[in-house]
């Protein structure tokens, strides 16, 4: 309980840093986005005014409280760009992005678990030689560009999806998710990648162990003392792993959703990047930090429960 209270106080404390970098970055870069509302026509009288009307020329630390006040209770204020406000505008978007991360992960443990135990079953050192050099490659390919050829070769050339022709959860989940399959492999191929490399130092170090010896002398084959007594092992590392993968998905999500015209948060984001509409970049940055933070969160508590030796520390 000590520990879960100690990770809970260092969570909210990092949400709050995060927050006010957040609040800070955005009132100290150059531009105002009042000029961009207005035009290159406006007069300092009517420049004046909107920065009254959106609270702008309030003291930094007041308009901070008031911004932290509000957001507590869901309301990150209103668009500059939409006219509507923040928590509406981002409703729909969040199922999206959730949808692919959740999609993007599940691909993740279903290649990558699999696939590094199987590579450690057996001492194949030419298929460990080629699952080398694959994985490099896939780590090498940037995500966006991975994307770009899934579009070129399975949208326009084999036309197993139609690019740009994204349908929402809300009027057909199973399409929804189909057409995110693409981008979700995108996202999770280097992600796969990695995890396997992790799972399979993990195993063999393992391996080397005096318990594995014990376990041959007693006529244990290499997958019943894999399956028995390694993974056991070595899975604590591994989920300390995927809780980094799942982490970073979101981020990923940002670049990728641009490329496959996803609807979600990543694609506003920059949008709202471009159009200097602060109120919707706070709210985002903060979205996907309070994501990072519980997802490392949780798996440090997960580790915590699957290591003794780190219940005992």
């Amino acid at each position: 309980m000590r520990y879960a209270a100690k990770k809970l106080a260092m969570m909210l404390l990092t949400m709050v840093i995060v927050s006010f970098l957040a609040f800070l970055a955005f009132q100290i870069i150059p531009g105002d986005p009042t000029a961009r509302l207005l035009g290159a026509d406006a007069t300092t009288e009517s420049v004046a005014a909107l920065r009254a009307e959106l609270g702008l020329d309030r003291p930094f630390f007041a308009r901070y409280g008031a911004w932290m006040q509000g957001a507590l209770r869901g309301d990150f204020g209103r668009s500059y760009s939409y006219a509507m406000p923040v928590s509406e505008l981002l409703a729909g978007k969040i199922g999206i992005t959730a949808l692919l991360t959740a999609v993007s992960f599940l691909l993740i443990v279903l290649v990558s678990l699999p696939t590094g135990v199987l590579l450690c079953a057996r001492e194949r050192p030419g298929l460990d030689r080629a699952a080398n050099a694959v994985n490099q490659i896939i780590m090498a390919v940037p995500p966006f560009f991975t994307g770009i050829l899934m579009t070129l070769v399975f949208g326009l050339m084999l036309r197993w999806f139609v690019p740009g022709s994204f349908v929402s959860p809300s009027e057909d989940f199973w399409r929804s998710t189909a057409y995110l399959f693409f981008p979700a492999l995108a996202i999770a191929l280097p992600r796969i990648a990695m995890t396997v490399k992790m799972l399979r130092a993990s195993v063999r170090g393992e391996l080397d162990k005096d318990y594995v010896r014990t376990a041959y002398s007693r006529g244990n084959s290499r997958w019943q003392a894999l399956y028995r007594h390694v993974l056991r092992n070595a899975v604590v590392p591994t989920v300390a792993f995927l809780a980094m993968a799942a982490a970073d998905l979101v981020a990923g999500s940002v670049v990728i959703e641009q490329v496959f015209s996803v609807p979600g948060l990543g694609r506003l984001l920059l949008t709202s990047i471009a159009n200097r509409d602060y109120p919707v970049v706070q709210a985002i940055v903060v979205i996907l930090a309070l994501w990072v933070v519980l997802v490392n969160g949780g798996a440090d508590l997960l580790n915590q429960r699957l290591d003794p030796r780190l219940r005992l520390s």
